[in-house]
């Protein structure tokens, strides 16, 4: 039996403790995390304490690891998008496996950084969270495309549903709503739905355009009525859809204490609740926030070989989730995420790819990309086999290369050419 992988946790916070620690801490037998580097008191604590993990490995920063002697197999980083870029280069430089959350970087030039580290280090395996690719659903969909039954792929077409209140939550309210904070929406959010197209296609992008703005979650849409703060507003409990007092305090009445009530607070009580709304961020008005990332967005794209494709990406969904459309010269493919249509041209033939799970009648987080993930990059560390790991540096480069270009397309109007 192998011994388990050993990890460090590089922040402890929602990805980093409560979807990825989650899965070592169901998963004993594969994977331990040994030591936790977390400035936040709380997080850096409870860490700590599920995972047995003595003081000495734990630190309030994760340069002093990288002062003593090597610590752990491997490294997942989870800490804000800003802090991505110097751990990751230092990890890589050495010697450790580094699982890193995405995206990779705020910036090009950073995101550049990283891959060239990983590259200079072939040794260490180097994932980005991309969990999209590691859903048995994309996986199915590639598999669909690659075996040729919709014949030459011609044109695609994918859509994120963000959802209303997870806009609201995280790119209103919450950490990734500046793009001089964290990152443009096209990258923080969506940099994974750009990596999913190369992924299905395995097709370079050449070249694309975007449109895109700011629409809805402005100052100058705020009711006449309202107030800065939930908690204050007489429209809150009826007339406000985005109503932070109703939907955090909803989600603590249903006992329901996963995201995002794990992310606003640690006091899982009415009062801690309410303290948060009346103090943090997460109780401002939707319309009187400093948000400045766009809640739509459309990119079009051609692949290689002419194929053409769109992506949008949209705050205006009551129910969050993606879908694709592919069109090829011998049949089409339509999914949403719980299932695959395939539609043979020549006999009108459909079959159908349920991935709904019997048991809860849903699919898992990220459609079951966070455990994916983690499986297969315990996997490669464990065995050394970089296959498992669907991607190299360049590839995960690429996609944020896509990003940033649609960025700039967005804001000047151009096509953008894809220089890797």
């Amino acid at each position: 039996m192998k011994t388990p992988v050993s990890i460090l946790l590089v922040g402890a916070g929602q990805r980093g403790l409560f979807r990825y620690g989650a899965y070592v801490a169901e998963h004993p037998d594969v994977a331990k995390i040994v030591a936790v580097a977390e400035p936040l008191d709380w997080n850096r604590k409870e860490t700590a304490k599920r995972f047995n993990i003595p003081s000495t490995s734990t630190f309030l920063d994760w340069r002093e690891v990288l002062k003593g002697p090597r610590i752990a197999d491997a490294v997942i980083i989870a800490t804000q998008d800003q802090l991505h870029v110097e751990p990751a280069v230092a990890f890589l430089q050495a010697g450790y496996d580094v699982l890193l959350e995405k995206p990779m970087a705020p910036s090009e030039d950073e995101c550049r950084q990283i891959a060239a580290a990983a590259a200079k280090n072939p040794a260490s395996i180097f994932m980005v969270c991309h969990v999209l690719r590691y859903t048995p659903y994309f996986r199915k969909v590639k598999d669909l495309v690659q075996s040729g039954r919709l014949g030459q792929v011609v044109t695609l077409r994918h859509m994120e549903q963000v959802g209303t209140l997870h806009q609201a939550h995280s790119y209103v309210r919450g950490n990734w709503r500046r793009a001089d904070q964290s990152a443009p929406m096209i990258l923080a959010k969506s940099c994974h739905d750009l990596d999913i197209l190369l992924f299905i296609l395995g097709k370079r992008c050449t070249r694309l355009s975007s449109f895109g703005s700011l629409r809805h979650f402005r100052k100058q849409n705020k009711p006449a009525e309202a107030t800065a703060r939930c908690l204050d507003c007489p429209l809150a409990e009826s007339k406000c859809h985005y109503s932070a007092t109703r939907y955090y305090l909803g989600k603590l009445r249903e006992s329901n204490f996963g995201w995002p009530l794990e992310v606003i607070t640690n006091d899982f009580t009415e009062a801690g609740v309410t303290h948060a709304l009346r103090d943090g961020p997460y109780g401002r008005c939707v319309y009187d926030s400093d948000n400045d990332v766009v809640d739509h967005q459309v990119v079009s794209m051609e692949f290689e070989q002419g194929i053409t494709a769109s992506f949008t990406m949209t705050a205006f969904a009551l129910q969050t989730g993606r879908k694709t459309e592919i069109f090829g010269s011998m049949g089409e493919l339509r999914g949403d995420g719980q299932k695959i249509e395939v539609t043979d041209f020549l006999t009108g033939s459909k079959e159908i790819f349920s991935f709904i799970d019997p048991e809860t009648g849903s699919v898992k987080g990220h459609m079951g990309g966070d455990e994916g993930i983690m499986a297969d990059f315990i996997n490669a560390v464990s065995s050394r086999n970089k296959v498992l790991t669907l991607s190299d540096p360049s590839t995960s480069l690429e996609s944020h290369l896509m990003a940033f270009a649609a960025e700039r397309a967005r804001l000047a109007g151009t096509v953008e050419q894809i220089i890797l």
